[in-house]
C-alpha cells in the first residue's frame, strides 16, 4: 500500500524544497510538486498544458478534474511506497475530491497532511526575492496568497477532525525544518 503525505503551505513557505530534500535522503520516498507537474505540462505545449497555463499564469487554482488526474497519475506511477505531494489541496473542493477518491482506494492511504507555517511577510519576502518566473510578482503573489488563505481554515478543520494535520514552523533554517518533517514522516511509515 502506498503511504501518501501531503505538504501544504503558503507560496514561499519552502514546502517544495523541504519535500525535495527529504526525498533525496531516502530511496523509499518519491516527491511530486503539483506546481512543478503543472509547469512541466505547460512547457510540453499540450492542450492540457494550455488550459493549466490560463490558471497558473494569474495565480488561480487549476480545475479540480485536471489536478486530480495529474496527482492520481503521479501516485500510481510512483516507484516507491511513500509519496510526498506538496501544494495540494489548495481548495476545499480539491480536498473533498481527493477525500472521495481515497475513501474508495485500497492501494493508497493518506497518512498525514503537514502544514509548513510561515507569516505572510516571510512568504512575500521569499517569493519576491526568488522571482524565478512570471508567477513571482507582487500582483500574482497577492492573488496566490489570497487563494491560499481563503479555504485554509476549512482545510485545517477537516484534517484536524480526521487527526491528520501536523503543523511545522517554517520560519527556521532549512536544515531544521527538513529534519523536523523528515523525523515526523519516518515516525509514520
Amino acid at each position: 500500500m502506498k503511504k501518501l503525505f501531503l505538504i501544504i503551505g503558503a507560496p514561499g513557505s519552502g514546502k517544495t524544497t523541504d519535500a525535495e530534500l527529504i526525498a533525496e535522503k531516502h530511496d523509499n520516498i518519491t516527491h511530486y510538486s503539483t506546481g512543478d507537474m503543472f509547469r512541466a505540462e505547460v512547457k510540453s505545449g499540450s492542450e492540457r498544458g494550455k488550459i493549466i497555463n490560463k490558471y497558473i499564469s494569474v495565480g488561480n487554482i487549476v480545475p479540480i478534474d485536471i489536478a486530480i488526474e495529474t496527482i492520481l497519475g503521479a501516485i500510481k506511477k510512483a516507484s516507491t511506497d511513500v509519496v510526498i505531494i506538496d501544494g495540494y489541496p489548495r481548495s476545499f473542493e480539491q480536498m473533498n475530491e481527493l477525500n472521495k477518491y481515497l475513501a474508495n482506494e485500497i492501494e493508497v492511504e493518506l497518512v498525514n497532511v503537514i502544514e509548513v507555517e510561515v507569516s505572510e511577510e516571510v512568504a512575500r519576502e521569499r517569493v519576491l526575492g526568488r522571482a524565478r518566473g512570471a508567477d513571482d510578482n507582487v500582483e500574482v503573489f497577492n492573488n496566490r496568497m489570497k487563494v491560499y488563505i481563503e479555504p485554509l481554515a476549512e482545510i485545517q478543520e477537516f484534517y484536524i477532525r480526521k487527526n491528520l494535520l501536523h503543523k511545522i514552523n517554517g520560519e527556521r533554517t532549512i536544515d531544521e525544518i527538513v529534519e523536523d518533517i523528515d523525523n515526523f514522516i519516518q515516525s509514520r511509515i
